[in-house]
């Protein structure tokens, strides 16, 4: 008997609270991918290329992991405390029939035991699941293959799953079974009384409006500034602004619904009775509200910046060369690294092997400077102030000293790339300057002056920049990059350099190589024969690792703060919902009785929760484009900014797709709405 009637209750209480389980649901999901991370292929990979920023990166999982636990404990015991309100009646009948106290306690343990059991058994199979998809999703994005892909089942990672969910439900569970245990019988049976609300002048509410919309003005212009990242001092100062004002905005909303009430003429079913009830939720939870919306914006920035930023390190690196071999000891000499891969055979393995030359002028005049270009700075002043011609003008005071590269060298990359080469004669030259220095306003500036052929002088000589900026990679990794450079013919390289230069030897692996596995695997084959060489190298896999690391720790850690972040406010807020309705069932037994129908009394209740769940979600949609592009301003290198509009749409669309899963929520929530208003309907027992 005692059996069944745990089960029974069990069942009814995953039943009638379906959104606080389905939230524990999607918790342990996120507990186990995250904690599952350092097993999965793109971790094992990126292990081997940037080990220390992957150890720091798995050391931070602690981390989350415990801060998750302390946040979800209160959503836990928020949730739990509904619970057993709803059941305080219950609760009574059952000792007033004669069950001991400890039995009781028993029983909601026993509960709780089946509940959480039940949970974790569809959640850990679930995220295992969940977890081998994006493995092999990533696997196939980033080129490891899907032969590469090894099952990555994380013992430890469902034992501290089980282990954090549990420690928290049962803590939550004895706090509440506690206070309920030492209550009397009557206290159970009777209905809590509401807690009276002090209410103020309406004009304070009007000044907490006015000064919140102020304050989050104010937190809005300094987060976009990048002054905010530079000062401890105004990131604080942010911060408390966005605090307060999110706090004083939600406090006068009081104000604000008032003047709805008085402007809003309609006769509709139910009207006043809706505005009032939303008039005293806010006024209630007016805290909560804001703590909920402060959360949604959270969620809503990390979702939006994390993917922006992944999909730009996913797509932001062009793929050409595969390797780049250097000699360390001469640093122009790279025959002997030829005739060494013919040796060991491992040149047939790669479709093209060319050389890279780069060096400096030699000036041996008794010229300052080795480079002038004062016709480009004339004609640069010359143009309407702005700051990408500011930039430009500060940039290439300093570019008296370029670097020059070999034509032929790099118009051989530039047919691997499958573009037409430069023609240069003796007297011109083309400006090389990489991507990462640029941006597309700044190379547009110089290209319309380069169309008029300026004159600059190399080593008092006279030459001619002629052609586009020019911005291919000379070499496979990307830290060694050029601010800016001149592409010359070779006798002129020759003859400035003087024969002091360096010499990379870049390689391209046969297309046959690569279709017999994955790109990945074909280079970490080659680097097991090429580490017993004894040869100084850098492939794409190393350049690709960075790549993978910036992309795993914007995606995966933000995209799991922003569903722990969606989680917590959802389930509070839902929750809290429900708790008014249940609260306030006198007064809809009292509009039944008037003669409400149940279509009635449903849409006056959808109506409240699209009000209710509406304003925090509004708030934190419209501070969210703020926040995402704070973060953005703060974050992201000066190289990355120049695809800040692209990112910003890109986070638009992420944070709607959020927003329409708010909907989905909310249409979660009028369904248990629905459901309980339901059994209002039904005739009252008298006891």
């Amino acid at each position: 008997m005692f059996s069944k009637l745990v089960s029974r209750n069990s069942s009814r209480s995953r039943k009638e609270n379906g959104l606080f389980f389905s939230s524990l649901f999607i918790s342990v999901i996120a507990f186990y991918m995250v904690l599952s991370l350092p097993e999965q292929d793109v971790m094992v990979f990126l292990k081997r290329m940037e080990s220390d920023a992957v150890n720091k990166l798995l050391g931070l999982l602690p981390v989350f992991y415990g801060a998750t636990l302390f946040i979800l404990f209160f959503l836990i015991y928020y949730a739990s405390r509904f619970q057993m309100e709803r059941r305080r009646h219950e609760f009574g009948v059952y000792l007033m029939m004669g069950m001991r106290r400890s039995k009781l306690f028993l029983m909601l343990l026993a509960e709780d035991l089946r509940n959480s059991v039940a949970t974790l058994l569809a959640g850990v199979p679930a995220a295992v699941l969940l977890s081998e998809l994006v493995s092999l999703v990533t696997a196939r994005l980033v080129g490891i293959g899907l032969i590469g892909h090894h099952v990555s089942f994380s013992w430890k990672a469902v034992a501290w799953t089980v282990a954090g969910f549990t420690v928290i439900k049962l803590a939550a569970f004895l706090l509440h079974s506690g206070r309920i245990s030492r209550q009397e019988i009557g206290s159970l049976l009777a209905d809590a009384p509401e807690a009276a609300i002090r209410q103020l002048p309406a004009s304070v509410y009007a000044f907490s409006a006015a000064a919140g919309v102020l304050c989050l003005a104010a937190a809005y212009r300094k987060a976009v500034r990048e002054v905010t990242w530079d000062e401890i001092g105004q990131m604080g100062l942010t911060v408390a602004f966005g605090l307060a004002g999110t706090l004083l905005f939600f406090q006068g909303l009081r104000f604000l619904i008032g003047l709805c009430v008085k402007n809003n003429k309609k006769d509709a079913k139910l009207h006043m009775f809706n505005v009032r009830q939303i008039h005293e939720t806010v006024i209630r939870r007016s805290g909560t509200m804001a703590i909920c919306s402060l959360l949604i914006l959270s969620a809503l920035c990390c979702f939006g910046a994390g993917v922006a930023i992944s999909r730009f390190y996913g797509e932001s690196e062009s793929h050409l060369l595969d390797y780049t071999f250097e000699d360390t000891n001469t640093g122009n000499d790279v025959s002997w690294i030829r005739q060494l891969l013919k040796d060991q055979q491992l040149d047939q393995q790669f479709s093209d092997l060319f050389e890279m030359k780069t060096g400096h002028m030699k000036n041996d005049t008794q010229t300052k400077k080795t480079f002038q270009m004062d016709s480009v700075m004339d004609a640069l002043r010359e143009l309407p102030p702005s700051k990408d011609r500011d930039v430009l003008l500060n940039n290439l005071s300093y570019a008296d000293s370029p670097y020059l590269i070999s034509l032929s060298c790099y118009n051989h990359l530039l047919e691997a790339a499958g573009q037409p080469g430069l023609q240069l004669d003796g007297k011109e030259a083309a400006v090389y300057i990489d991507n990462t220095f640029t941006t597309p306003g700044r190379t547009q500036i110089l290209n319309q002056i380069l169309k008029t052929e300026p004159q600059a002088l190399l080593l008092g000589k006279k030459h001619q920049l002629t052609g586009a900026i020019q911005s291919a990679n000379l070499v496979t990794d990307r830290s060694i990059t050029l601010s800016f450079a001149l592409i010359v013919p070779d006798d002129v390289f020759e003859r400035y350099t003087r024969g002091t230069y360096n010499v990379y030897l870049n390689g391209i692996l046969a297309q046959n190589k690569e279709t017999q596995s994955s790109l990945m695997s074909a280079i970490s084959q080659m680097n097991e024969q090429l580490d017993q060489t004894g040869l100084t190298y850098e492939s794409y896999l190393q350049n690709m690792g960075r790549q993978l690391f910036y992309m795993v720790a914007a995606s995966y850690l933000t995209i799991y703060l922003a569903i722990i972040f969606l989680i917590i406010a959802n389930t509070v807020i839902g929750v809290q919902f429900l708790m008014g309705q249940r609260r306030s069932r006198r007064r809809y037994r009292t509009l039944i009785h008037l003669g409400a129908s149940y279509q009635i009394l449903c849409q006056s209740a959808q109506k409240q929760i699209l009000w209710y769940f509406g304003i925090p979600v509004a708030v934190a949609a419209c501070s969210s484009l703020f926040g995402v592009r704070a973060l953005f301003t703060g974050i992201l290198s000066s190289a990355t900014k120049r695809e800040l509009p692209e990112m910003i749409v890109i986070s638009a669309i992420m944070i709607t797709v959020l927003c329409i899963v708010e909907c989905i929520y909310m249409l979660a929530v009028k369904r248990s709405s629905d459901k309980y208003l339901l059994t209002l309907m039904m005739p009252e027992r008298e006891e």
